[in-house]
């Protein structure tokens, strides 16, 4: 809140002055005077670590440094006067690396016993349950995806691996091999963080609709082990665990030597780790907007329907009302939202709701300006079809705070809306136009079910222009083709009706379109595919640029489905000839997973290997120059399959 008074915090204890003692006191006589010299330095140094050193450290410091000095003199005779101080205090580089491999130890013995809660209680005793028919099983399945898959990783593999190796660290000091062993695990980081957002949902939506489930997570998040934290914060430490490797491997490689042994392993894991890292970030800023919202939804009593996925908080803060017709001023409280903005009235009470919602004003058609008054400075007003508010800010910059604010959702919510609008528009001609033919060659299934089987024919030139018969099974009269009846599929019969159409599916991680990708691709074209022992097949292959780590395997190259994709991270790129191997091929390996294919040349092969060889490394290819003349006859061709009609 903008006008919020923070107590100062209060000043650390006053420092034990006794950093101990020279030779030939009572209490250190049987031990080197040093000792207590030494560990009163690493305790300061602990607690000073990461910020710089006051001036009260650095004289304790001083002191420390002579009486290091005169205990060296008095044991080895005369020193050197041009010892530098660091050199008495600086922790060594081993010293450092090994503390970060420690910080990782404990960190993720932690994150073993949260992942624990979540797997072995949360969802168990809700598992439990609903095999009784309380809820459906398919709730609790979709709340915790694939966490009891991350906590047998976790637990069964990499805790073991870091414990075994800190201790043998002496002999292997390294990381950058056993976090290697992790990279292959983030498809399930992935998995988790995509559904997160529909774990959030489904989770509120059951606590309020079945008191048996509501009961079971109040009783664990009121035990111990909980931590008096509630589920939607413990599930939010899948998501916060892989940008904490990161932050911790790329402190390991500042300190790790350029020329040590594990700086290669190192590098490799921190490249791909990053990647799975701007996932995770993405799901945690949506967590956080989403416990924001949780928190407004409790301050307003719980009577605004608020908590939505599509609500984005913006800014709140408190504001004085102007009135229309004296010259008062009143206490209000704004919450901003990417759509709207509630006005509110402070409650004085002693606990329950903060606030009440006065008026809620919609984004569409807001408008906000600065205003002048004599009386009251710092004014600005905002007006939106529910209502008009002569608001007052608490200072100058308050104001334009608030203003930027608004102008900045204002056009952002209207840059939204004029791409829905743009988009609607090519519904209109729906019906009018003749739909392009496309060459049976070109797509291999329904684009509509997939089914590669049925008899396809063309339909309107909507999402879907070519549909099996079973897709298509609608019929209405089209404009073009003079009113005459017409088979279409289910979307363009509800646009052209008007009748709403049933919620099918959502389109899956290999649905989509070919054509989609192949205008900005990094590369792509045909290639023969060979898995494990089965036969040689064409296949179109396709780098996109938005997934420049993944290769789509599609049958052709207008199909709306791929048959496969490949995440090139980590996979293994062997060029070496093989007896039963096509010329000019190469194959993609990792653990037992080997992928062959073959290009038309080498010319076109060596195209491939050139861009292949950097995703598998988790950094992004550059395309090719489009006037290269290798390799560019397959996408061409296929180009030109799709423009001739």
């Amino acid at each position: 809140p903008a006008h919020r008074c923070y107590q100062r915090q209060s000043e650390p204890k006053q420092q034990d002055n006794n950093l101990g003692s020279v030779p030939g006191t009572p209490q250190d006589a049987h031990k080197p005077a040093t000792n207590g010299v030494l560990a009163q330095m690493d305790r300061d140094r602990d607690r000073e670590s990461g910020s710089p050193l006051r001036t009260d450290t650095a004289l304790e410091y001083g002191h420390v440094y002579e009486l290091y000095m005169q205990y060296a003199s008095s044991q080895l005779g005369p020193q050197p006067t041009d010892i530098p101080r660091s050199s008495v205090f600086q922790e060594t580089n081993e010293q450092k690396l090994h503390k970060i491999a420690n910080e990782l130890l404990k960190t993720e013995r932690a994150y073993v016993t949260r992942l624990n809660l979540l797997d072995q209680v949360f969802c168990a005793k809700l598992m439990e349950e609903a095999l009784k028919g309380t809820f459906p099983v398919d709730v609790v399945k979709n709340i915790f995806s694939n966490i009891s898959s991350i906590n047998t990783f976790h637990s069964q593999f990499l805790l073991p691996d870091l414990e075994k190796r800190m201790g043998e660290w002496e002999s292997t000091p390294r990381l950058g091999d056993i976090l290697q062993k992790l990279t292959p695990f983030l498809k399930m980081y992935a998995e988790y963080v995509k559904n997160f957002d529909k774990a959030m949902e489904l989770l509120k939506q059951w606590t309020d609709r079945s008191p048996q489930f509501k009961a079971i997570i109040q009783d664990i998040q009121s035990q111990e082990a909980c931590g008096c934290l509630t589920l939607q914060h413990h599930m939010l430490e899948p998501v916060q665990r892989v940008p904490r490797y990161e932050m911790l491997l790329k402190d390991y490689l500042k300190k790790l030597p350029q020329d040590d042994p594990d700086h290669r392993d190192a590098e490799k894991s921190l490249n791909i780790i990053a990647m799975a890292a701007t996932h995770s970030n993405s799901a945690i800023r949506k967590s956080e907007n989403l416990k924001k919202l949780l928190e407004i939804y409790e301050m307003l009593g719980e009577e605004e329907d608020i908590v939505n996925a599509s609500n984005e908080f913006i800014k709140e803060g408190h504001i004085l009302k102007l009135a229309a017709r004296n010259t008062s001023a009143m206490e209000r409280y704004l919450f901003l939202f990417n759509n709207m903005l509630l006005y509110c009235v402070p409650k004085f009470s002693l606990g329950g709701p903060k606030y009440t919602v006065r008026t809620r004003i919609g984004i569409e058609g807001m408008k906000v300006l600065g205003t002048t008054n004599e009386d009251y400075p710092h004014t600005f007003q905002v007006s939106g079809k529910e209502r008009t508010l002569e608001l007052q800010a608490s200072s100058e910059p308050d104001k334009d705070n608030w203003i930027k604010a608004f102008q900045k959702t204002i056009e952002i919510f209207h840059q939204k809306n004029e791409t829905f609008k743009s988009a609607s528009k090519d519904t209109a001609e729906l019906g009018k136009r003749a739909p392009r033919w496309i060459r049976d060659n070109e797509v291999t299934m329904c684009m509509k079910c997939k089914d590669e089987t049925s008899a396809r024919h063309h339909d309107l030139p909507s999402s879907n222009p070519v549909v099996c018969w079973k897709c298509s099974d609608n019929k209405v009269a089209l404009e073009y083709d003079s009113n005459k009846i017409n088979k279409v599929c289910k979307d363009c019969y509800s646009i052209l009706t008007g009748e709403e159409k049933a919620e099918g599916k959502k389109k899956g991680i290999l649905e989509i379109e070919a054509a989609q990708f192949s205008g900005s691709s990094i590369m792509c074209g045909f290639l023969q595919y060979c898995e494990k022992n089965k036969p040689w097949g064409k296949v179109w292959c396709l780098i996109p640029e938005k997934e420049a780590l993944v290769l789509y395997l599609y049958g052709a190259p207008q199909d709306v489905k791929a048959q496969s994709t490949i995440p090139l991270l980590g996979y293994s790129v062997e060029d070496s000839p093989r007896p039963a191997d096509l010329p000019a091929s190469f194959r993609l390996s990792q653990s037992k997973s080997v992928h062959s294919f073959a290009a038309e040349s080498d010319e076109l092969k060596q195209r491939w290997l050139k861009v292949i060889r950097v995703a598998v490394t988790g950094e992004v290819p550059e395309c090719p120059p489009p006037n290269d003349a290798t390799g560019t006859m397959a996408i061409d061709g296929a180009q030109e399959m799709s423009s001739d009609s």
